[in-house]
């Protein structure tokens, strides 16, 4: 698989981004939500976070709906706070992975299932810890609150395939969820389940990568 790859599309949660659903659950429940549990997923929201992740809903309407429901004296802050400790750290040695496969040839892309309150406010300051923007990782970026719809939806995938003019038997689709995997491999993009160690950790995929780089 790894012969041919010239473009690598990345998911950022739980491939880039360390995840920790329970703090966030646990976070949301100290004001009150105490549905967080049933409406946030490893892979996939419901209900209002779902809504923000398909661009139904903005950050502002989000905040509205919930209120109503939290503790006397909650704010929107309060629930921006608790909603983002659902991701955890960028370590940089994995920013500094992606530029080592930008400088050898690969064409890097991001495709997420995200929301404007995290891609703008916590995502977009971990990406600059080299003193960089995620623009200057990335050759394009699609993210699910701009598209409409969220993976596993085909239409996703399709959606960045055709924006960058990319061939998907040289396209390799790196994402934590098998079910994304699935769908993306209908459209003819090779895939791969990042696991948290292993063969098909993180570290493990892109330095296969680096290797292959390297011999062109």
């Amino acid at each position: 698989m790894m012969e041919n790859i010239r473009n690598i599309i990345f998911d950022l949660g739980g491939v880039v981004i360390d995840l920790d659903r329970s703090r966030a659950v646990a976070a949301l429940s100290e004001f009150g939500l105490h549905d967080a549990a049933s409406l946030l997923g490893e892979y996939e929201q419901k209900g209002p976070f779902l809504r923000l992740e398909t661009g139904d809903l903005s950050a502002a309407e989000l905040y509205d709906t919930l209120l109503p429901g939290c503790l006397p004296g909650t704010t929107a802050t309060d629930i921006q706070d608790a909603f983002e400790k659902f991701l955890v750290d960028i370590p940089v040695e994995r920013l500094s992975t992606i530029r080592e496969l930008h400088a050898l040839g690969y064409n890097l892309f991001v495709l997420s299932n995200t929301n404007p309150i995290m891609f703008n406010h916590w995502i977009d300051e971990k990406f600059r810890q080299e003193g960089k923007t995620i623009n200057d990782y990335f050759d394009g970026i699609v993210v699910s609150f701009q598209e409409r719809t969220c993976k596993p939806d085909p239409t996703i995938f399709k959606n960045l395939i055709d924006r960058y003019d990319l061939d998907p038997a040289d396209t390799l689709l790196l994402d934590d969820s098998e079910a994304n995997c699935r769908s993306a491999r209908t459209v003819g993009l090779n895939a791969i389940q990042v696991k948290e160690t292993g063969v098909d950790s993180f570290a493990s995929i892109c330095q296969r990568l680096l290797e292959k780089g390297k011999e062109k």
